[in-house]
């Protein structure tokens, strides 16, 4: 099998599993935002942001060592097991300091979810390390199966605990806990982990190397969750946290979105990782990149366009400050996903020192842009400094990139590209009927155009399959 046909085949598969739950949850946020108070959907959002804060921090990242590690060595079941047990073994240490650490600390905050924050970090790290070790192992089928658990579970909850049983932000997060611990669980059982817990197994050479990569990661994360997340800090202490939950609501598109494109990531660095070697890594990389970012840009750029039509039905009226933050948060993942195309190589080559200093720049350009503005323009500045953010460090990487893999991006995609933005940007906030459907139809010509190739690549691939399924029967 191909290079690109394995690749094709790891994405599907992963997002199968990926697709249903984000949709569910997509069309769940009316109502979120109309049983939930912005206050509400704010303080949950918040929280959810320091979870995703705390839990690398907490296990140094280890989780992403164990993954490009396992790749190395999928063969040798005596590395598997040491590598397995130091992981566990660390991570489990590791959560016990925290909560140990955490009940001292706790006593000094009067908050009514603290306890909440504690139990979904431990319970983040550990569905996280089940996830990436079933990825190490190469059974994405495994690791989908995990990720509709925990997606879907944590939808079907939110629903019970929200809906009938009235928690409110208590039951949101009460429903993440309890997905994250089933996921773990199963994942656990699934695939006989408990055959590699052995303390005779624990080696401390191995965590020196695991945490020699993973450990420069964590500035990494740290400034990822800045550049995604402290803008929830800011707003919420600056414009209140009812504006927190506009801005939260606003984020929601452009997150399912990155979302999205995060499935295809985990078998593009998957991919990578296993052919960055090859004589022709420069010319396999430079191609996926450019059919990945005329496709994923597409799709953004088409939100965009559908947007003015949707809103309207998604979200309520009490959010309705939400619509004019969401362009530039989708410019910002577009951004995000010239990043995330890029940034796989630092990770095949083991060179995570280097992610994490790009990551920083951005963070303090974020943080700092965000803290000038947001008495000048408001909500804006939130959404303004993310864009700009992850537009400066992907203007970085990709130079920085060269010295390692020569990435040819097609310029000719991006003059048509930033010549559309400018007409989206334009008809969006005029907001005339007329000219948001001018708007949408130049829009999809546009996917069309620049997929062309791709689509008939496509299509020539499912009539070759189906006409050997016909002479085979």
């Amino acid at each position: 099998m191909s290079r690109e046909k394995q690749l094709v085949k790891n994405t599907i598969i992963i997002t199968i599993g990926k697709i249903c739950t984000q949709f569910i949850s997509f069309i769940l946020l009316p109502l979120y935002t109309a049983i939930l108070t912005t206050e509400e959907y704010g303080v949950v959002d918040l929280l959810n942001t320091y979870v995703s804060l705390l839990a690398p921090i907490i296990a140094f990242q280890i989780e992403q060592a164990v993954f490009r590690f396992l790749i190395d060595i999928r063969n040798n079941e005596e590395e598997k097991k040491t590598l397995i047990a130091t992981s566990l073994f660390f991570g489990i240490t590791q959560s016990i300091i925290f909560l140990i650490v955490f009940s001292i600390i706790a006593r000094w905050f009067n908050n009514d979810y603290k306890y909440f924050l504690a139990t979904n970090v431990v319970a983040a790290i550990f569905s996280s390390m089940m996830l990436q070790i079933s990825r190490g192992l190469g059974d994405n089928t495994s690791y989908t199966i995990g990720s509709f658990i925990t997606a879907s579970l944590n939808v079907l909850l939110n629903v019970i605990f929200i809906v009938f049983l009235k928690l409110g932000a208590y039951g949101m997060l009460l429903a993440s806990l309890i997905s994250n611990i089933v996921c773990a669980v199963f994942l656990f059982i699934k695939k006989k982990v408990y055959r590699y817990v052995s303390i005779k197994k624990i080696n401390k050479t191995k965590l020196k190397e695991l945490c020699k990569y993973s450990i420069p990661l964590i500035p990494n994360s740290i400034s990822w969750w800045i550049v995604n997340a402290s803008d929830r800090t800011i707003v919420s202490s600056a414009l209140g946290i009812g504006m927190n939950g506009i801005y939260s609501a606003a984020n929601k598109f452009s997150s399912v979105y990155i979302t999205f494109y995060n499935i295809f990531n985990l078998t593009w660095t998957e991919s990578v990782a296993m052919y960055i070697k090859d004589k022709d890594a420069d010319i396999y990389i430079s191609k996926v990149i450019n059919t990945a970012l005329k496709l994923f840009f597409a799709v953004g750029l088409g939100i965009i366009a559908c947007m003015p039509f949707i809103f309207p039905i998604m979200v309520n009226e009490k959010f309705g400050e939400a619509y004019y933050q969401i362009p530039i948060l989708m410019l910002s993942s577009l951004c995000n996903v010239v990043v995330g195309l890029i940034s796989v190589i630092y990770i095949a080559k083991k060179l995570t020192k280097e992610v994490a200093k790009t990551s920083i720049i951005a963070a303090i350009i974020n943080i700092t842009t965000n803290l000038i503005l947001i008495r000048f323009i408001g909500l804006y500045a939130a959404s303004m400094s993310t864009l700009i953010a992850y537009f400066s460090m992907m203007v970085f990487r990709y130079i920085h990139i060269q010295k390692f893999v020569k990435v040819k991006i097609d310029r000719k995609f991006i003059f048509q590209t930033l010549g559309l933005i400018l007409i989206l940007l334009t008809t969006y906030y005029i907001n005339n009927f007329y000219l948001n459907i001018i708007s949408l139809i130049i829009t999809i010509v546009y996917a069309i155009l620049i997929n062309k190739n791709t689509l008939k690549s496509l299509l020539i691939d499912i009539i070759e399959k189906t006409k050997n399924l016909i002479n085979k029967k």
